[in-house]
């Protein structure tokens, strides 16, 4: 059996790597996509396509939808997909606030439907590693966490820069190494936050620097950045030691080998596509298999620190 999946929206991401992905997901099938230009929709050659989305929740021969819409655009057809009876995945931030995302899991629970966070590193077998080895209690508990996500340059005009449409660097990357410090630690509560952000005078934040602090003085350190040197690193330093990723693709490490330093030892992963890996995972829970996914308390957890930080 395989899940007929409907994409929502056929922008970059969309063509360079999620379509293809799906195609890849041995349980997925791409049935059909919509975009307000429906030439792009086409180029991804689904059995139909479509220009407006609301025709595609309607057809009844889609079982799920992939949301990859501006972020402002979540929430909305979340409500709307769930309402016909769809199961979702959705880009992240799964929605703009920690209410808005308890409201759209309350939604799909009550329509019996399955709702996740496309937060894909998660799926990815190192970033697996990582936080199966510290929620576990293996590493003892945290004493210092760095999640680094920067990279130079916006071009004018891109979504990430309007604040109308979800734009900001914490909205945009900042969900990744926060994901990442839920997974390690998934009842992480700050008893103080330091917060430093720059807007440039645009209304989102270009770069956003957060120290999350536990009444028990563990430290969790957060960069996201559209004006810094690119860079993506984690690192934690635990009671039982350090694990250290070091090929600064922290988060997005896609088709390639990689590598997790766990104290003196180094630990080898075999290229992968977690891209893939999330649609084979989210569409085995679909057909009733016990595939891992993403927590949906992960989600809300993650959303009210951003809402602390905005």
């Amino acid at each position: 059996m395989t899940v007929r999946w409907g994409i929502l929206g056929a922008g970059w991401i969309v063509q360079t790597a999620t379509a293809q992905a799906l195609r890849d997901a041995p349980s997925a099938y791409l049935s059909a996509v919509a975009a307000r230009d429906i030439s792009r929709a086409r180029k991804l050659e689904p059995d139909r396509a479509y220009s407006d989305y609301a025709s595609l929740i309607d057809d009844e021969s889609i079982d799920a939808v992939y949301i990859a819409l501006a972020n402002d655009q979540h929430a909305p057809w979340i409500h709307r997909a769930i309402e016909a009876g769809k199961h979702v995945l959705c880009e992240k931030p799964l929605t703009l606030s920690a209410a808005d995302t308890r409201a759209a899991f309350d939604a799909a629970r009550a329509a019996g439907v399955e709702l996740v966070e496309a937060a894909w590193s998660m799926w990815h077998p190192r970033m697996r590693r990582v936080t199966d080895l510290v929620s576990s209690g293996e590493m003892g508990a945290i004493r210092n966490f760095l999640g680094t996500f920067t990279f130079d340059g916006v071009p004018e005009g891109n979504y990430r820069l309007d604040p109308q449409m979800g734009g900001g660097a914490l909205l945009d990357i900042g969900i990744y190494p926060l994901h990442a410090l839920i997974g390690c630690a998934p009842t992480w509560t700050s008893h103080d936050i330091e917060q430093d952000s720059i807007d440039g005078g645009l209304g989102v934040d270009i770069t956003t620097r957060a120290r999350l602090i536990t009444e028990t003085g563990s430290c969790a350190s957060i960069v996201a950045s559209f004006s810094m040197p690119e860079s993506q690193r984690l690192s934690i330093d635990a009671e039982g030691g350090e694990i250290r990723i070091t090929d600064d693709q922290a988060f997005t490490t896609w088709q390639q080998p990689t590598s997790l330093q766990i104290n003196d030892h180094v630990e080898n992963f075999p290229e992968t596509n977690a891209y893939r890996d999330m649609f084979e995972a989210v569409s085995g829970r679909i057909l009733g298999r016990d595939n891992w996914q993403l927590d949906q308390e992960a989600s809300i957890q993650v959303a009210t620190i951003v809402d602390a930080l905005r």
